[in-house]
């Protein structure tokens, strides 16, 4: 199992990933990484069966009004995905359209793996896509290498069949703090621990975690221009507040939180009703009442300052071209009926997040059971209020999530303190950090 620093090791011992010339949306069709014409478009995704089974139906549905494209499909569990795909793009054999994520897109981009989706605009509008969400799948110099499927807000999720057993009131997500949020999650782990129920799954260990954290101090893990690197003292906050959630009981201890991380969406505490908050972007909510069968909510983040909880909206995921592409224009209409098609929309709807396409919003909306109107309800109405999406993951912060994790673990085990574990943090990041 690769890291992702392990991944884009990969990617840079192949010398450079092959960027062709000869890439365009006049090239002759052929597959990525072929030289003769009329091949199909691979289609490559990661998900697991509820994704498969959608996906597939809306391809069947391309594949009916468009029979002059044919389509090959592959599709993987997240791990396993990103370790083929570096291996395929390594080889010069990358699949023609795929899924491309935050935290890899500035990777794969910036080697030249990804094609400019604004050189087959004749195939792919994507005008109509709401401007702020659309630019988040932009490099540094402005090429546009993503289209956002969607959005995810870091938020709360909510079980409120158990929160409400539990009989502990919750202050307005729009004032609550943190120190209030853990109260809350100590006191349902005292009423549920004859059941086995705990206030909160995990926290402490995740880089949405510290980067919300940051962003809500002013600061951010991978700054813009007009931002600042978080600070240390910052990142020891983080981690003592992580750790009083464990000492006060709000969260089960590190070692639990690993083997509840370990057993997957579907098995773990929060998928299974035995835990009543759970942090995660919002749209996974509904794999997650679906597993528990509970009524679930999304809340908003707890904040440092009361009211000032920071949201953001986040690119669920994105498709993205290879460069290589012999068929870039077929795999951008492709792209295009996933993206806009209302029929296709109404089989895909949000389950990889909410779609920035105001028209297909609409489209979508008699379509939704009970947990997806609660999913997309949540993102049109933090859309007030979100701030300024940040920085896409660079590609020299790729390894990050990996070190950070084990770093704070680290801390949590009692093997260094928080001081320590924090600068240690620190000096990660900024080697990280993108070359100005």
């Amino acid at each position: 199992m690769f890291t992702r620093r392990q991944t884009l090791a990969l990617l840079v011992a192949a010398g450079a990933v092959p960027a062709l010339a000869a890439c365009g949306p006049n090239a002759s069709r052929g597959g990525s990484g072929e030289d003769g014409a009329g091949g199909a478009v691979r289609i490559y995704w990661w998900g697991g069966d509820l994704r498969l089974g959608l996906t597939q139906d809306a391809l069947a549905l391309f594949e009916k009004a468009h029979a002059d494209i044919p389509v090959e499909q592959e599709y993987s569990e997240w791990t396993g995905y990103w370790d083929k795909l570096a291996t395929q793009t390594s080889g010069g054999d990358s699949p023609d359209l795929l899924q491309m994520d935050e935290a890899y897109i500035d990777s794969y981009g910036t080697r030249g793996a990804l094609l400019d989706l604004e050189t087959i605009s004749d195939v792919l509008d994507l005008s109509a896509m709401d401007a702020k969400v659309l630019d988040t799948g932009r490099l540094a110099d402005g090429t546009l290498v993503g289209a956002p499927l969607g959005i995810g807000i870091f938020s709360v999720g909510v079980n409120k069949d158990l929160l409400e057993k539990s009989g502990v009131e919750l202050p307005a997500d729009t004032e609550w703090t943190w120190e209030q949020f853990g109260e809350a999650a100590a006191k349902i782990s005292d009423w549920g621990k004859d059941q086995g129920v705990v206030g909160l799954d995990a926290f402490g260990q995740g880089g949405a975690e510290i980067a919300a954290w940051a962003r809500q101090a002013g600061e951010a893990v991978f700054p813009r221009e007009d931002e600042t690197l978080v600070s240390e003292g910052t990142i020891q906050r983080f981690l003592e507040f992580s750790k009083s959630l464990i000492d006060s009981g709000a969260t089960p201890g590190a070692d639990a939180q690993i083997e509840d991380t370990g057993a997957g969406v579907e098995q773990g505490r929060f998928g299974t009703g035995k835990s009543v908050f759970h942090f995660q972007f919002h749209t996974q909510l509904q794999t997650f009442a679906s597993a528990s069968g509970a009524t679930m909510d999304l809340l908003r983040l707890p904040a440092i300052t009361s009211g000032d909880p920071q949201m953001v909206n986040k690119a669920s995921m994105y498709w993205s071209i290879a460069a290589k592409s012999a068929v870039a224009e077929d795999a951008g209409t492709l792209m295009s009926f996933l993206l806009t098609d209302p029929e296709a929309a109404k089989v895909l709807k949000i389950e990889r997040g909410v779609t920035a396409f105001p028209e297909v919003q609409k489209a979508i909306e008699g379509e939704l059971d009970d947990i997806e109107k609660t999913c997309l309800t949540f993102a049109q109405d933090m859309q007030a209020e979100v701030a300024p999406a940040p920085l896409v993951t660079p590609a020299e912060g790729v390894g990050f999530g990996d070190e950070f994790t084990r770093i704070s673990q680290n801390f949590y085990f009692g093997n260094t303190d928080a001081a320590a574990a924090a600068k240690e943090i620190l000096s990660t990041l900024e080697g990280m950090q993108p070359a100005q």
